[in-house]
């Protein structure tokens, strides 16, 4: 996965979702991480291949989730319509 999609689908993300990236970056005690008051900078053209790996594999674990919670709210929506709009 090109680094300029990652940067940008983890900086879309909410908190919760960076803090997961964070905890894949950390694993590996090689890499520096910046923090100041105005968050964690991270040089992500540094990061070994592995780390980018399983960050693109979280990536995709997150867009499956999505579409099958997406997919799901959907037929439920379709089914309160069909059971609840004959009453």
């Amino acid at each position: 996965m090109d680094l300029e999609i990652i940067k940008n689908t983890v900086e879309g993300w909410t908190k919760h979702h960076q803090l997961e990236v964070l905890k894949i970056i950390k694993k590996d005690p090689s890499i520096t991480i910046n923090e100041n008051k105005s968050g964690i900078y991270i040089n992500i053209s540094f990061l070994p291949e592995q780390v980018i790996s399983d960050i693109s594999d979280y990536i995709k674990y997150v867009k499956e989730q999505e579409t099958i919670l997406n997919r799901t709210e959907s037929q439920k929506d379709e089914l309160i319509k069909m059971c609840f709009s004959k009453l």
